[in-house]
């Protein structure tokens, strides 16, 4: 059997946003990596006590980090059944992350806002998977 027959039509632009999603993590974690330098901040330690650029930045990747694997999840079970609707939603949600990023490495956490509009890519796949849920148990 092959992959096309295992996946629904379409699936090609979710496997797109996956990748996407890859492109902006590799970002952030190499601005991660460029603050430890300029600020001076060692492995292993995780924020500064006199770097608060240092330490937007270390959060506004964390903070990615933290909610990735969920996304993931819901991503996968909509675009299962929705790819194109769930490939739209991905790039809203990971679009998003970079502008959350660039929010917060301005140094000022208030700023990291300007991403919020990637709750509208999250709970869009987290709608589609309860829908996915609803019909896998016959209830929609």
């Amino acid at each position: 059997m092959t992959v096309e027959n295992l996946l629904p039509a379409n699936f090609g632009y979710a496997i797109f946003t996956y990748l996407y999603s890859f492109v902006m993590l590799m970002y952030l974690g190499l601005q991660v990596g460029s603050a430890r330098k300029k600020y001076g901040v060692k492995y292993p330690t995780m924020y500064s006590d006199k770097e608060q650029v240092f330490n937007c930045i270390q959060r506004a990747h964390q903070n990615t980090l933290e909610v990735y694997p969920q996304w993931l999840v819901f991503q996968t079970i909509a675009a299962l059944e929705y790819p194109i609707a769930a490939s739209v939603l991905g790039v809203i949600w990971v679009t998003s992350r970079f502008s959350y990023a660039w929010g917060y490495y301005s140094g000022d956490p208030a700023k990291r806002m300007r991403g919020a509009y990637g709750y509208i890519g999250l709970f869009g796949v987290i709608l589609l998977s309860i829908s996915v849920a609803l019909k896998l148990l016959g209830m929609l």
